[in-house]
Parts: C-alpha cells; structure tokens; sequence
C-alpha cells in the first residue's frame, strides 16, 4: 500500500515546529507502524533528508516509549494498543495519517515526535519508597493478601507511563497515571507506612510539574493501551482526601 503522511517535525522546544508531507511507499499490512516509519526513514536517508525522531525501545508494548499522536488519538486507532503493537493493516491504501507528538506543557517536545517524559518519573520520586525489612527472601504466603486487593494492585500496576492519559485529556491531566502508582501501593500490606504522605506528595508534584486536573471526560481510559479505569482516580481521591484529615 501507499500512505501519504503529515509529520510534526520540530528541531527542539524552542522552535516553533511544522507539518511536513511524506509518501510512504510499498508498504505491506504485516509492518508495524513502526516499521512502516523506519521504511519512511531509510527513504529519507537515500534523499539526504533528515530522518523522522520518533521514541521507542522494546517494540513489544511493555515500555510505553513509543507514544505517538496517529490521526488525533493517542497510540492510533487501535483500542488498548500501543504505537509498536499498532499494524498496518488497521489502514487502507491511499490513506491520510496524521502523526503528532503528545501535546503537553509538562512534556517539552525533545525532537519532532519525541517528547520529554521525565514529569513522569519526579513525580514517582515524589511519592518516594517503601519501607521493608531487608534480609531474606520471605517465603511467599509469609504475607496474606486478599485475592480482591491482589487483583486491584495487579490492574493497577499494568500502568506503563506512557503518558496517553496525558495526551488524550483536554486539560493534559496526569491523574489517571498518579491514580495507577497511588491504587497500586495503596492496595498491598507494604505500601502502608508511607500510604498517607505518598498520595500528597504526588499530587503536590503534579500539580508542581503543570499538569491540570481532571474534569471526568473519560478520555484518558478510551485512550489508556492498558486500559487502567478511572476507578483508580476515585479512589486515589479518597486516599487524599483520608490524608488531608488525618496527616501522618
């Protein structure tokens, strides 16, 4: 198949950043979008063009690095898939493909469709680490969880940070990605010592790095490859607002 596609190419934040129009040739549907996009390079190359940057490490959806803006929607058209997992065959041939990167103040555009998601990573910082004893290995039933807080950490934790929520949301919240850390901690026996200042410093850091808050459109779910629900939101709320009244 051949695409025409419309990539946001910008040398750094500082500079102001445009469409610029490719043809992707000889595209088959077994590509990922990915690959498809190394294709587009290795012409561009052979043009003397300067390649497309664009994130990406594991290719197998576990890393979240790969976060692009396809047609408008986060990771592209595909629900609950990342832009690695993302096939070519979810296209048509002649199609128009808009590509973007996330559009966030918190993520700083790097290198056109790179952005900078270090937010992310200062705001676990934020909520710091847990308290454990060191020694030896406990054996593994040492410690009993419920199979209901069981299930709610493990939802919680397939969050990857990849910052879809962020893209997706109009006001480029970060709640539904702090919600994930705070649900997933909170949920397990050691997560609890620091259960109550972990959930204020995150927030606090969030709103630090200039995130806005969530106004429940819901768009950051729809757009989540892991599909976290924003049960997590509700529940990281009462975990703050229990912190508030209570502190330490």
């Amino acid at each position: 198949m051949n695409l025409t596609l419309y990539v946001w190419r910008q040398k750094n934040a500082q500079d102001k950043g445009r469409m610029e129009k490719y043809d992707a040739k000889n595209i088959t549907s077994h590509m990922s979008f990915l690959e498809m996009l190394d294709v587009v390079n290795e012409d561009l190359i052979h043009q003397n063009i300067e390649p497309i940057a664009f994130d990406h490490d594991c290719r197998e959806g576990i890393c979240g690095t790969c976060s692009l803006m396809i047609n408008g929607i986060p990771h592209g058209p595909q629900r609950a898939t990342t832009v690695c997992q993302l096939h070519m065959r979810y296209f048509k041939d002649g199609d128009t493909i808009y590509i973007e990167p996330w559009r966030s103040r918190a993520f700083p555009i790097v290198r056109d469709l790179i952005v900078d998601r270090s937010a992310f990573d200062r705001i676990m910082q934020a909520g710091g680490f847990i308290s454990v004893n060191t020694g030896g290995v406990p054996d593994a039933n040492s410690i009993p969880i419920s199979k209901k807080d069981a299930d709610t950490a493990m939802d919680a934790a397939a969050c990857i940070g990849c910052g879809a929520c962020v893209a997706a949301c109009p006001n480029a919240s970060a709640m539904l990605f702090i919600a994930a850390k705070v649900s997933h901690f909170a949920s397990l026996p050691q997560g609890q010592i620091e259960r109550k200042e972990r959930v204020k410093k995150m927030i606090a850091h969030m709103d630090k790095e200039g995130f806005g808050n969530c106004t429940n459109y819901y768009e950051c779910e729809a757009a989540c490859p892991k599909e976290i629900s924003v049960k997590f939101i509700a529940k990281m709320n009462r975990e703050y607002f229990k912190a508030s009244l209570t502190g330490r």
